[in-house]
């Protein structure tokens, strides 16, 4: 990280110590500054969206920010765990999205390919491509980073649960995940709506047939 400093040991946005003076003004800024990093993390990168430019974005001073955030290190800790509450709470919204009758994993792997999109999952792949550059911010979002992984298209979203919890059904939420997020990564040069299409319909068919849920045999159907 840029300003070094020591770790705090951080839970989420509420779970730290709180500043000398807790008011509700202190928590009202704290959450504005978490929120203003998590925009600028999606817009700007990491890298580009330092210390000064989030309290710049806030309104704030440079002493502002440090009486609430001393370090880097405390900042990104923090951000981590609010971007990752953000990302369970789209969930959660989505899956009150399920029309009557719809097939929840489909349903389930529609709202992740659109969430991936969304501010706070673009402002934490920020943080991991910074982590891959950064160790320190590697270690800082690490704990956030498992709780999603534990947690993704799964057991944080009941309407979207996919019945089983044994190595076939972790592999289709893996398999699920993991395609998405690649193409998701991916520069599709010609045709790109209708090829993502395509995959998104292979890759349902394909948890269809790992879950063992209805009679899909073929991946592919002409």
């Amino acid at each position: 990280m840029n300003e070094r400093g020591k770790p705090a040991q951080v839970r989420d946005s509420s779970a730290k110590d709180p500043p000398a003076r807790d008011t509700p003004k202190s928590r009202r800024t704290r959450v504005q500054i978490l929120d203003t990093s998590m925009r600028l993390f999606a817009e700007l990168g990491y890298f580009r969206a330092g210390n000064a430019a989030i309290a710049e974005a806030c309104g704030l001073t440079r002493g502002a920010m440090l009486y609430h955030f001393p370090t880097r290190e405390d900042l990104v800790e923090a951000a981590a765990w609010h971007i990752q509450a953000a990302r369970e709470a789209a969930f959660e919204a989505e899956a009150k999205k399920l029309r009557p009758g719809q097939d929840a994993l489909d349903g389930a792997i529609e709202a992740y390919w659109r969430l991936l999109s969304s501010i706070p999952f673009s402002a934490f792949l920020a943080l991991e491509r910074a982590g891959r550059q950064d160790a320190e911010v590697a270690k800082a979002i690490q704990p956030a980073q498992e709780a999603f992984d534990k947690a993704a298209m799964g057991r944080a979203t009941p309407g979207f649960i996919m019945a089983g919890n044994d190595a076939r059904f972790q592999a289709s939420r893996d398999l699920a995940r993991f395609a998405l997020d690649g193409m998701h990564r991916a520069a599709l040069t010609y045709e790109s709506e209708a090829r993502i299409e395509n995959v998104l319909t292979v890759i349902k068919r394909a948890i269809h047939m790992l879950n063992r849920k209805g009679d899909i045999t073929d991946l592919w159907t002409e």
